[in-house]
C-alpha cells in the first residue's frame, strides 16, 4: 500500500520548486493533492490528473485560507495534511530593506503558515488527525548575511512549529519542520540565468558540495507527512548537505582533494 493512500494534502507554493516536487511525490504515494499558489498550478494539476486540484491562494490573506480549506474538503471529502511551503527571499543589507520588502517576506514566510495552521487544523482534526509540515530553512538554524528578514521569518517558523506541536499533537495532528539548505529552485536562481553547476561552486566547503534538488527535500516532507514519522512532532529535519554540521578548512587534513 502506498504511504498516503486515502489522504488529502494541501500544499502551498505548489506551482513550482519544492512544492511541485512534493505534490508529484505525494500523488505517487496515493494522496489527493490540493495545489495552492498565487501562480497558476493548473498545468501541474493537469499533469497529475484527477488526484489534483489547483486553487489560487495568497497565503497572506487569512480569509483566503478559509476558502481554500473549504474547497479541499468539498472536493476531496476531507483534509489530512498541510504543507506550508510558500516562501520568498529578498537579498539586501539590513539598512537597505524597504518597509514593503520586510513586511512581504515576513507576511509570506511566517504569517502565512500561522494562518494556514489556524485554517487547516480544525479540518484535519475532523478528518481523524494527520500532519502539518512547515518548510523553514537552514536559515532557521543558522544565518547568512544579506538575508535578515528571511532569517527572522524562518527562525519564527521553527519556533511556531514547536508551539503548534504542543497544542495540536494531543488533538491528533503532528507538526514538524523541514530545514532545506541551498536548493536549485527559482529562489536560488530567480532570473534563470545560472546553471546548477555554477551555483554548486558556492557550496564547495560543505560536506555535500552541491545544491539539493527539490525532490530531495520533498522526500523529507513525505517522511514527516507519512506513517513512518508517527512518533515525531515538534522536530526538525535538516536537508542541508551538511551545511550546519560545519565547513571545511582548506589548510587542515580531511579536506576534499578539490579544496586541499
Amino acid at each position: 500500500m502506498a504511504r498516503l493512500d486515502g489522504k488529502v494534502a494541501l500544499i502551498t507554493g505548489a506551482a513550482s520548486g519544492i512544492g511541485a516536487a512534493t505534490a508529484r511525490l505525494f500523488a505517487t504515494e496515493g494522496a489527493k493533492v490540493v495545489l495552492a499558489d498565487v501562480a497558476d498550478a493548473g498545468p501541474l494539476a493537469a499533469e497529475i490528473g484527477e488526484a489534483a486540484l489547483a486553487v489560487t491562494l495568497d497565503v497572506r490573506q487569512r480569509d483566503a485560507w478559509t476558502v481554500v480549506v473549504e474547497q479541499a474538503v468539498a472536493h476531496f471529502g476531507g483534509l489530512h495534511i498541510l504543507v506550508n511551503n510558500a516562501g520568498i527571499m529578498i537579498y539586501n543589507l539590513i539598512g537597505d530593506y524597504t518597509e514593503e520588502e520586510i513586511r512581504r517576506v515576513i507576511d509570506i514566510n511566517l504569517i502565512g503558515p500561522i494562518f494556514g495552521v489556524q485554517a487547516a487544523a480544525p479540518a484535519i482534526e475532523a478528518a481523524g488527525g494527520g500532519a502539518i509540515v512547515n518548510v523553514s530553512s537552514v536559515d532557521g538554524l543558522t544565518v547568512h548575511n544579506a538575508m535578515a528578514p528571511y532569517a527572522a521569518s524562518k527562525w519564527g517558523v521553527r519556533g511556531f512549529t514547536k508551539v503548534a506541536a504542543l497544542e495540536l499533537t494531543h488533538r491528533g495532528i503532528r507538526v514538524n519542520s523541514v530545514h532545506p539548505g541551498g536548493v536549485f529552485t527559482a529562489l536560488a536562481n530567480p532570473d534563470g540565468s545560472l546553471r546548477k553547476s555554477d551555483l554548486d561552486k558556492n557550496l564547495a566547503h560543505n560536506p555535500i558540495q552541491r545544491l539539493a534538488f527539490p525532490e530531495e527535500v520533498a522526500a523529507a516532507i513525505l517522511f514527516l507527512a507519512g506513517p513512518e514519522s508517527s512518533y515525531s512532532t515538534g522536530s526538525e529535519v535538516t536537508v542541508d548537505g551538511g551545511m550546519t554540521a560545519g565547513q571545511y578548512f582548506d589548510f587542515l587534513p580531511g579536506t576534499p582533494p578539490a579544496l586541499g
